[in-house]
């Protein structure tokens, strides 16, 4: 008999097809917040509307900007939005942008509630690796100061309660949880994103597939994100390409923002392989975006992967409309203009043993469905990808 468990995040509405601002204003009231914080990217900040015209909506609840936040979400960001975040006494964030702004967020209000003031305090809060392979997550009470999300590309970071942040010290990319940093409210708007980079939007939106085809093929797969994460590759794979095709087809924009809600319910309640668990250490080794890791790892992982989760590829290749899901997930991301090899993005593979050997303490990698308990094994996965 099947057994299993699904756990259910602390996110209360996902509004879509309505203008942000409009929705930003109506839910801020609702929560009677008096002191609403907004957390932006630079470009969006800076070079459009969209960051003004919601902190106009907000009126006098509007309580500050901060826009500095960094790809990866380093540590010095996130204690310097900490800082701003004490100094108005905000009471609620609005957070514009992608997986950075959204993740540096989750972080902040983690060292909200637990007292952190400094870089060297997240040494104690992150998700790690126990010698013996499992995990060991800190245990942190709900928070007091939640966020809404208004995102513009398809990281689906809004849809969990884990962020990523990095120890630039270390290079190495940690996850951090807790109950209350999840986005409390999601507010899909299509029109907020046409000012994301087309290889940003594309890329991300190769990161949801990741989401999906991990969250199938995971070693404690669950109904719910099995159906969530097959319906979410049909819509992959129609409405991605013709956003690149039809940048400004809002249709096409929303249908993907859809999918990336039916595939980021995975996100933290089923455990993911190496595509993610590798792309950790190749952001925190290398900078590369996680959209553009997932571009150039999930073919070579499924490959890797193939005997060991034959069923769950052909319901894959199925949804995509493909005879193999590697090739299926290796053409659409062509089909998008993406790298899909290692040896796309890297210079060479001078840095294997270490990127092999770091990612040995990545959860994820630690639950692939075919094992990867030594450096011997990562490096098999590396060679696979490139």
């Amino acid at each position: 008999m099947q057994t299993g468990e699904y756990r259910y995040i602390a996110q209360e509405k996902v509004i879509f097809g309505r203008p942000a601002a409009e929705v930003v204003a109506q839910q801020a009231a609702a929560r009677g917040a008096a002191r609403v914080f907004v957390v932006s990217g630079r470009s969006l900040s800076r070079k459009t509307d969209v960051v003004t015209g919601i902190s106009r909506a907000l009126g006098e609840r509007f309580a500050g900007l901060f826009d500095d936040c960094e790809e990866h979400t380093p540590r010095e960001s996130v204690i310097a939005l900490v800082k701003r975040l004490r100094e108005t006494g905000a009471d609620l964030v609005v957070t514009i942008g992608g997986g950075t702004p959204i993740d540096t967020v989750k972080v902040a209000l983690l060292c909200l509630e637990v007292g952190a003031t400094t870089e060297k305090d997240l040494d104690n809060w992150h998700v790690r690796v126990n010698p013996d392979g499992s995990r060991f997550v800190p245990a942190v009470p709900m928070g007091k100061v939640r966020q809404i999300a208004v995102p513009t590309t398809l990281s689906g970071a809004e849809f969990s309660d884990l962020g990523g942040c990095t120890d630039r010290a270390a290079g190495v990319k940690q996850g951090f949880t807790a109950p209350g940093v999840c986005p409390v409210v999601v507010i899909l708007d299509p029109a907020v994103t046409v000012h994301t980079p087309d290889q940003l939007w594309l890329s991300t939106g190769v990161r949801a597939v990741d989401h999906a085809v991990e969250a199938v093929c995971s070693i404690n797969a669950q109904p719910l994100t099995d159906a969530c994460g097959l319906e979410a590759l049909r819509r992959f794979a129609k409405a991605l390409p013709i956003t690149r095709a039809e940048p400004a087809n809002l249709e096409a924009r929303l249908d993907c923002q859809l999918g990336v809600w039916l595939a980021a319910g995975s996100i933290n309640r089923v455990d993911y392989g190496a595509s993610h668990g590798m792309g950790h250490v190749l952001g925190g080794a290398y900078g590369t975006p996680h959209g553009i890791t997932s571009c150039i790892l999930l073919p070579g992982v499924l490959a890797f992967n193939r005997a060991a989760t034959a069923a769950q590829q052909a319901r894959i290749a199925d949804a995509l409309g493909a005879s193999d899901a590697s090739e299926g997930v290796r053409a659409l991301i062509a089909s998008l203009g993406l790298p899909t090899r290692l040896r796309d993005v890297l210079p060479d593979k001078s840095r294997f043993a270490e990127l092999a050997q770091k990612s040995l303490a990545n959860q994820w990698v630690r639950t692939n469905p075919v094992r990867i308990d030594t450096a011997d094994d990562a490096l098999q996965v590396l060679e696979a990808c490139w």
